[in-house]
């Protein structure tokens, strides 16, 4: 019942390029390891989000998995095109998004013009903090609109009704991980999954409470004041949402 609320509520989403459909497709995730929540290197480049009003995020990517999707958004954002864009599609419990120069989820390009396709990992999944492409109805359609997931409470039941009902087979480890921290199962194999926050995940959560009207358009702009790589330092790493509840 809970997955048949959340396809419903999505089919209400279906305005370009943002989750129009994942199809019927053969996701395998029982061989090899999840990796999200591993550890960059130092020294390799993360991402950098200042936000308005709200302070940092820091993203780890995975050019070793992906390496166009993360070269395309490495590349707009040192080149400074996700400066002064707002996130034009927040909702609690799913995701907020931005990365659209037109501001209404219709606009924005790849760093060679036009889409791409970026692809999936069977190894990165849809839990709090997973950095994605939005797309038209395929990978094939990536370009520069982003979101990072908040999502939901997840349980086995769920998944097992997307076993049967989308074809996603989840490893045990996956399994695991969505049930312990919740996500967004539904979206695995239908879009690029490329990063994970490292640091400033309570920021991301705050964002996707903001209120918004009826297009899930915060009422109050929400700005990204500047997005770039740096170098990993070795920084305090803070995955899960209880790692900020302990600080607080």
């Amino acid at each position: 019942m809970k997955f048949r609320f959340l396809a419903a509520a999505v089919s209400l989403l279906l305005l370009p390029p943002f989750l129009t459909g994942c199809g019927k497709k053969y996701v395998q995730l029982q061989e090899l390891p999840v990796l999200n929540y591993t550890a960059p290197a130092q020294g390799d480049d993360i991402i950098v989000m200042k936000i308005k009003d709200y302070g940092e995020i820091k993203i780890r990517l995975f050019p070793e998995l992906l390496p166009e999707a993360c070269e395309n958004f490495t590349t707009l954002a040192n080149q400074g095109y996700y400066d002064e864009l707002i996130f034009h599609r927040v909702i609690e419990n799913f995701m907020i998004q931005s990365g659209d120069p037109k501001g209404d989820g219709t606009g924005g390009e790849s760093c060679w013009g036009g889409q791409f396709d970026g692809g999936f990992s069977n190894q990165l999944i849809h839990v709090p903090g997973a950095l994605a492409y939005a797309n038209a109805g395929s990978t094939a359609t990536d370009g520069s609109q982003f979101y990072i997931v908040t999502g939901q409470t997840v349980d086995t039941a769920l998944l097992e009704e997307l076993t049967q009902q989308n074809q996603i087979y989840f490893s045990q480890q996956a399994k695991d991980l969505y049930t312990q921290y919740g996500g967004t199962p539904f979206l695995d194999g239908g879009y690029t999954v490329f990063g994970q926050v490292i640091d400033g995940l309570d920021i991301v959560f705050q964002i996707s409470q903001a209120e918004t009207n009826s297009n899930n358009k915060p009422k109050k702009s929400i700005y990204l004041e500047s997005v770039r790589t740096e170098p990993y330092n070795n920084s305090p790493i803070r995955w899960y949402p209880a790692d900020y509840e302990q600080e607080s």
